[in-house]
């Protein structure tokens, strides 16, 4: 996900064309070549590069109203990716976002074979340059659309600095400045002491932010058969934004649990952190049974880098899952009978910023009538008759239970889709939910507890959270599909 080359060009009525910015990135290229072979297509000269574009937009030539390498009908148009004709041979894809008399413009690398040509969604590279363009557009142009021209030249200027912070090597890894600020040139830090690493071609510079968010996903297969185990497991990250000045600040985020809470297992941290307990990485999830897993806390001092990151992962194991569910299905005759029951565990805060169970059907014609009544939230019928979708909302009742049940007519004549699983009263249902400031483990990022070793104090913020994946509730009438094990998630 590199970037080969950058131009800016300009076209201003009664002006020559011309080139206001180019980079090259001379390591990208020689991936590019390496990666090509016999099919590798050079950068054009910057001297040839504004016809070039100029003839592919339609812009120069109005005497030639059509242009074989360009308009033949043969030949397929993506735009905003184009294809130059570099010497007789084809520059494939070049990226161009215009903006008045501006043309932006950049050419990704290509990491997939070029014969046949892969699907634009596909590549990565692609993506990454568009929005390195929108970033620079929205930089040189600001909201207006069309800087005075001394505020235009005073930012095409800055744009060394700019790309050193957010494409280093050719590598984007965040869009520019906001419109209308203009980023510092990179200079040493105050005391000048530290070198700057390669790996971070750039400081930041501005007002001192450290983000660090806490995300915990819990999956769960739940049978509702004493001759079936239900399963569930935890597993969290932590994502870091460090917005602090100076070449190598340190930083330490530290986790804590609380009294009761579950040790954090299996942990796996990012290559900025610059030293660890030697107990916390060894605790795993398969000698948990002894008893002496480490229970924190957790400090993580790193080095961060300009961008967001993930600082660590984990897993925990917690004694319930969050929502225990009942499914129960019946069939009579040309409908089928349903009971539902979800109960909210004790130990899970009562505040949703979503919650929704969705029953799908399959091998079955599309539902008819629909006689079914819940105690709380709301129900709905997606529109191709084949879902039912139980939004629950923000809360539980206050006994923290809530049940639906009803009877479902199959009248359509239209078959609904096919599952190879889900035949006879095989069925699920799946429940999406997210809860802030929540945690199974109990695991938390205190804002007291991240430390900064900085000129400036930065403003902390941490936000943590529980969200569901893959939690699956089966028809307990019913068969299930059933592997030993966590791999049935």
């Amino acid at each position: 996900m590199s970037i080969r080359a950058l131009w800016v060009v300009s076209h201003e009525k009664g002006e020559s064309v011309k080139i206001r910015f180019s980079r090259r990135f001379p390591t990208v290229e020689f991936r590019a070549k390496s990666l090509a072979g016999a099919q590798y297509v050079s950068v054009p000269e910057d001297r040839v590069v504004p016809q070039l574009l100029l003839t592919e937009l339609g812009v120069v030539d109005a005497d030639k109203p059509y242009v074989d390498a360009r308009d033949d009908c043969a030949r397929p148009h993506r735009s905003p990716a184009v294809e130059l004709c570099v010497n007789g041979r084809t520059l494939w894809p070049v990226l161009i976002v215009t903006q008045g008399a501006l043309i932006l413009a950049c050419l990704p690398l290509v990491e997939a074979a070029h014969e046949p040509r892969p699907p634009l969604p596909s590549l990565a590279s692609v993506s990454q340059g568009l929005a390195l363009l929108s970033g620079l557009q929205d930089f040189l142009c600001g909201p207006g659309g069309k800087p005075e021209p001394d505020v235009l030249a005073s930012r095409l200027a800055a744009l060394p600095s700019l790309l050193l912070q957010v494409c280093p090597l050719g590598r984007p890894l965040d869009t520019p400045s906001p419109a209308g600020s203009v980023p510092v040139a990179v200079s040493p830090s105050p005391g000048g002491a530290q070198k700057q690493p390669a790996w971070k071609a750039g400081v930041h510079r501005g007002r001192a932010v450290v983000s660090v968010a806490l995300t915990e996903k819990v999956r769960s297969m739940q049978y509702g058969k004493s001759s079936r185990q239900d399963l569930w497991d935890v597993f969290g990250m932590v994502m870091c934004k460090c917005e602090v000045e100076g070449v190598l600040p340190n930083v330490t985020v530290t986790l804590t649990l609380p009294p009761n809470g579950s040790p954090l297992l299996d942990i796996l941290v990012h290559p900025c952190v610059t030293s660890l307990d030697a107990s916390i990485l060894t605790a795993c999830s398969v000698d948990e049974n002894d008893g002496s897993a480490f229970s924190g806390p957790y400090k993580f001092p790193f080095s961060p880098p300009l961008e967001l990151f993930r600082l660590c992962s984990y897993t925990s194991q917690v004694p319930v899952p969050p929502i225990l569910g009942s499914y129960q299905l019946k069939a009579e005759e040309n409908h089928l009978k349903i009971n539902v029951v979800l109960k909210l565990h004790e130990s899970v805060k009562n505040s949703f910023e979503y919650c929704e169970a969705h029953l799908p059907f399959f091998n079955k014609n599309l539902m008819g009538s629909v006689e079914v009544k819940v105690s709380s939230g709301q129900l709905e019928v997606s529109k191709e008759k084949n879902l039912l979708v139980w939004v629950l909302g923000q809360k539980f009742p206050k006994a923290r239970e809530a049940t639906l049940e009803g009877t479902i007519h199959f009248s359509g004549t239209v078959a609904g889709p096919t599952d190879p699983l889900c035949t006879g009263l095989t069925a699920y249902i799946k429940l999406y939910f997210r809860v802030p400031d929540l945690t199974l483990s109990g695991c938390c990022v205190d804002q007291h507890s991240v430390q900064v070793y900085s000129s400036a104090k930065p403003r902390i913020v941490t936000t943590r959270e529980l969200v569901s994946s893959e939690y699956y509730i089966w028809n307990s009438t019913g068969d299930a599909p059933v592997s030993s094990g966590l791999t049935a998630l």
